[in-house]
């Protein structure tokens, strides 16, 4: 198993990389925990599949479970699923020095430990993220939350996991859409800052997305590896870490327009979101078109979303955009701040750039679509 450490003094933990660490849950979780006893939240779909093999586990080392299960999809991240959450952790008694698990994707990461940060002014909680999303970005760092009609992810709180455990294994289980998803936070890793990651993904991406599990768990170890380092710099990102926002800032816009529904995937918007980060970055003159060819050429040939044309049904004009990204937490001061490259692997935060550029690549984009 691999071991990543994200070293935040009394709040450090590890991020538990393998084959099989949902099997061996008791080896991993009963050290953390004060009495033998755990809450886990999932959803219905990923609760089908896996929190049976959790609860086994977990029941045979003598930790008593209980469980709930919420709806799937974007939409849990809301103020009544939040309460629901929280009311029954309440009728549980989860007391403060107990263990809340969240089992499951980005939204049930982001909304568990959200849930679990407000309850008794700060439960601890255990990140078992079980898609490639999760466990190579939303599961590490301690950012949780949930939506607003306003914009995503715009309520919630720093709260860190005691404990990460990202079962490869797992990864088999999801749809070609779902694993492609996730590999557009793979690949952003490679874009901001690691252009070797970059060039080893042009590489072996085909073999890691049809199933190789040694491939795949290299390409979380990565992932998880360059988000750590970041994370142990700037843990509120108030300097590097908005780095980790390369193409996030049309991802939100775009996800907002689409009503957070499954029109698009956060992983689909994060990788058009870097291809037009790109393409903004060459209209600027700040790197060559080569870049953001090349980029939409290896996700072109992952078969991934490169542009707006791939999105189905209506989309805002250009002004319509621009003002949903108005609302973006990257904004300061009323200023709206990109995360653009230099090249590959050469990210870097713009703190001013105008909206003319923006629109214009956007009114090329929304062009395209015909």
């Amino acid at each position: 198993m691999d071991v990543v450490r994200v070293d935040l003094g009394a709040r450090s933990y590890e991020v538990r990389i393998g084959d099989g660490p949902i099997a061996n849950a008791v080896a991993e979780i009963a050290p953390l925990l004060a009495r033998p006893r755990v809450a886990v939240i999932s959803d219905e779909t990923v609760a089908s599949l896996h929190l049976e093999a959790l609860r086994t586990a977990l029941v045979a080392g003598g930790i008593e479970t209980t469980s709930l299960e919420l709806p799937p999809g974007e939409g849990t991240k809301c103020w009544a699923q939040l309460q629901r959450c929280t009311d029954w952790l309440l009728d549980q008694q989860v007391e403060r020095r107990d263990i809340v698990i969240a089992l499951g994707g980005g939204v049930i990461g982001d909304l568990v430990g959200f849930a679990a940060a407000i309850l008794r002014r700060g439960v601890r909680f255990v990140q078992i993220p079980t898609s490639l999303l999760a466990q190579v970005d939303s599961s590490v760092g301690g950012k949780t939350g949930i939506n607003a009609g306003a914009g995503k992810n715009l309520i919630g709180a720093f709260h860190q996991p005691s404990l990460v455990l990202a079962d490869i294994g797992v990864l088999d289980t999801l749809t070609p859409r779902d694993f492609l998803s996730g590999y557009g936070e793979v690949v952003k890793y490679g874009l901001l800052g690691d252009a070797d990651f970059f060039e080893w993904l042009e590489g072996n991406g085909p073999a890691l997305a049809a199933g190789d599990r040694s491939l795949r768990a290299e390409a979380v170890r990565r992932s998880v590896q360059m988000k750590a380092d970041i994370v142990a710099r700037d843990e509120t990102e108030q300097g590097d870490r908005a780095l980790l926002n390369l193409g996030h800032t049309f991802c939100h816009a775009l996800e907002a327009a689409t009503g957070y529904s499954d029109r698009l995937l956060h992983g689909e918007g994060v990788a058009i979101g870097c291809a037009l980060a790109f393409e903004t970055s060459a209209r600027l003159g700040l790197c060559s078109q080569e870049e953001p060819s090349r980029v939409r050429a290896h996700l072109t040939a992952m078969g991934m979303k490169t542009d707006l044309a791939d999105i189905a049904g209506d989309l805002p004009d250009a002004d319509g955009l621009l003002a949903l990204m108005a609302q973006d937490k990257k904004v300061i001061d009323g200023r709206l701040r990109f995360v653009l490259a230099r090249g590959i692997g050469r990210a870097f935060v713009a703190e001013d750039v105008g909206a003319g550029p923006v629109r214009d690549v956007l009114v090329e984009a929304l062009r395209a679509r015909g």
